[in-house]
């Protein structure tokens, strides 16, 4: 059996922050451990799952004694902040009554879109929904990241592919995905797609170079409070 490691966990400490920033007592951890997945889950149902589908990829936490900071990363924020700020108000107060916490909520926008390996997942599983022809979708996803700067791409899906009666998988790979080496900055979406003939899993990956050549990613992580980057091979 073929071992796989998460992109992401696989870099953590080294090339990556953590995407929950706090520090508490150990009787305390479990509590808080629980609250943030459970803020990340509301917040995927109430801007990703219904109306107004904020293309949301990434939901960054931070705590201090007095507040609750969270950090969303969206293609769409002017749908997260609505009409004079009233969306992401009515968000505030609603993570308030469920955390009983002082919530502040930033938005920092996701630029270029296409070489973002969720926004890539939630679009096909979109669009699988819609019955739209799996190969086709794979294919002209793949080139739009590679037309948007990205130097590789990988997408797999799994599951009973165009309503057939047994469950396979299919992958398409443009470019080069160095999926072992810690200085490759790879990004990793996953999202599935509940079909009337069952769920199919989509899995992405976007290889955007190496972290020692970063600009533009390394102010974004900055913009999501992540620290600054390792510098050199590890």
């Amino acid at each position: 059996m073929g071992q796989k490691v998460h992109p992401f966990g696989f870099r953590v400490g080294i090339t990556e922050a953590h995407k929950s920033r706090w520090y508490a007592p150990k009787a305390l951890y479990g509590e808080l451990l629980v609250e943030d997945a459970l803020i990340r889950r509301e917040l995927d149902r109430r801007l990703n799952r219904r109306p107004p589908f904020a293309a949301v990829s990434d939901i960054h936490i931070e705590r201090t004694r007095e507040e609750l900071k969270i950090i969303i990363r969206t293609a769409r924020p002017g749908l997260v902040i609505g009409p004079k700020g009233a969306n992401i108000e009515e968000l505030t107060a609603h993570l308030q009554e469920l955390t009983g916490r002082n919530v502040v909520i930033t938005c920092v926008e996701v630029h270029n879109p296409d070489i973002d390996a969720q926004l890539i997942a939630e679009s096909i599983a979109e669009q699988l929904q819609k019955r739209a022809g799996f190969r086709r979708v794979l294919k002209m996803k793949a080139e739009a990241a590679m037309n948007a700067g990205a130097r590789g791409v990988k997408i797999h899906l799994g599951g009973r592919l165009g309503g057939a009666e047994m469950g396979r998988t299919e992958t398409t790979r443009l470019g080069a995905i160095p999926l072992q080496t810690l200085q490759a900055h790879v990004d990793y979406g996953f999202a599935e797609s509940r079909t009337t003939y069952g769920v199919i899993g989509v899995k992405v990956w976007i290889y955007k170079g190496m972290y020692s050549d970063k600009t533009e990613q390394d102010y974004e992580s900055r913009a999501a409070g992540a620290r600054a980057r390792a510098r050199g091979r590890r």
